[in-house]
């Protein structure tokens, strides 16, 4: 665990300079990257960009080695797929493009450390990290124009929205609610957050997809089916994520009995196979169980029906949370602020209240990146690992990777 730690640390106590946030939009010939993934919702924001007068180009991130995956089989050819449909749409519309390989970035900023939180028996969410990490990390770095004056925009196809408030940019939830993505986005800098631009947050999937309809968008593109995978694996199955991760961390078994009673009664392949919440399948027995606990040092799971109350949580500690106004958190956190939290994408934010805890010695409890979050009903699933995002109504504040939950 203190190597995760050290990686969580190391991951959120990135502190970016604010200085030059001035500039809150595009100008006319302005350099703009749209990232494309080959997907409508980017595509279409590469259409609604070459409507405006700027300096657009576009680039595609092949952020995974399949033939670490597939060896060198035909099923590794994903990427290549998405390439061409990016190249299609911006013949379409004229947008020269090209393609960046961040697999290398991606295995050591993200993979890596989610590979070492799920051989700790903790449940990470790359998706977040990949975007602070890649899209708005080391994509940045390597956007075209970098170094040659005034720095480029970079535009995703994230349903989400950005606007400005006394010079400093806020990350706000899209217009969708149901397609909303400022989750994944919540980790993101304020440096970065400052240079995005989101041209379908202002529009519902509804909108966009009947804007790629009346465009001339590739059949490709159009009968492309929607990707809801993890962003290095792409669309599979509960099944199959799980023989994914199992070909990176050794097998290490163990025994999973019931919370109740501590009778053994199966034995999981390893801690990171399930996480706490999920339905676990148990033969001979007709109740439902569900994982409500994870014994690591002694490498068990820990299993109960519905019913019971310790799949509920009331509370959650937050460590070195990471504000995207690092230098501007709630006031009042020592005494206990109304906010709103979100642990997982598609989740719907609950009330809570979050504070700085009273028994942190030191500049932890005086830098906020430490904090206890209270929610106002208890909820399930919430586990070691996962990011809570703090919202003020529809504005996000930040996020912290959840270390202790009661």
């Amino acid at each position: 665990m203190l190597c995760t730690r050290a990686l969580m640390k190391r991951r959120l106590s990135r502190v970016y300079s604010t200085r030059h946030l001035t500039q809150q939009l595009p100008q006319k010939g302005d350099r703009v990257v749209v990232g494309m993934s080959g997907g409508i919702d980017s595509s279409v924001s590469a259409k609604l960009l070459a409507a405006e007068d700027y300096d657009l180009s576009a680039v595609f991130m092949r952020n995974w080695d399949t033939r670490d995956e597939y060896g060198n089989s035909d099923k590794g050819c994903e990427w290549e797929k998405d390439w061409e449909d990016v190249q299609k749409v911006c013949k379409v519309y004229d947008i020269p493009c090209q393609m960046i390989d961040l697999s290398k970035e991606y295995w050591n900023r993200v993979f890596e450390p989610s590979l070492r939180q799920w051989e700790d028996g903790i449940t990470p969410n790359p998706d977040v990290w990949c975007n602070r990490e890649i899209k708005f990390g080391a994509l940045l770095e390597h956007l075209p124009g970098q170094g040659t004056g005034k720095s480029p925009w970079l535009a995703t196809g994230h349903y989400a929205r950005r606007d400005w408030s006394t010079s400093r940019p806020r990350l706000l939830r899209s217009m969708d609610r149901v397609k909303d993505q400022s989750y994944y986005l919540s980790s993101v800098t304020e440096t970065g957050l400052a240079r995005a631009i989101f041209p379908i947050g202002e529009r519902t999937k509804p909108e966009v997809r009947k804007i790629a309809q009346d465009g001339n968008m590739p059949t490709s593109v159009l009968e492309r089916e929607e990707s809801m995978g993890l962003c290095f694996i792409g669309e599979k199955k509960r099944t199959d994520f799980k023989e994914f991760i199992s070909s990176y961390i050794s097998p290490s078994p163990g025994p999973v009995k019931m919370l109740a009673t501590g009778k053994t009664v199966s034995e999981h392949p390893g801690l990171w196979s399930f996480t706490i919440g999920e339905k676990i399948r148990l033969r001979g027995m007709l109740e439902k169980m569900y994982v409500a606990k994870k014994d690591i040092p002694n490498n068990t799971i820990f299993v109960a029906p519905a019913s019971d109350p310790s799949l509920l949580c009331n509370s959650v500690r937050a460590s070195e949370f990471a504000w995207i106004w690092p230098d501007s958190p709630p006031t009042g956190l020592e005494r206990g602020v109304k906010l709103s939290v979100q642990i997982r994408h598609r989740m719907a934010s609950v009330a809570c209240t979050v504070k700085t805890p009273s028994n942190l010695p030191g500049s932890h409890g005086q830098d906020h990146t430490d904090i206890e979050i209270t929610f106002d009903e208890p909820l399930k699933g919430v586990a070691s690992g996962q990011v809570a995002a703090l919202w003020d109504g529809d504005w996000c504040l930040g996020c912290g990777i959840i270390t202790t939950t009661k």
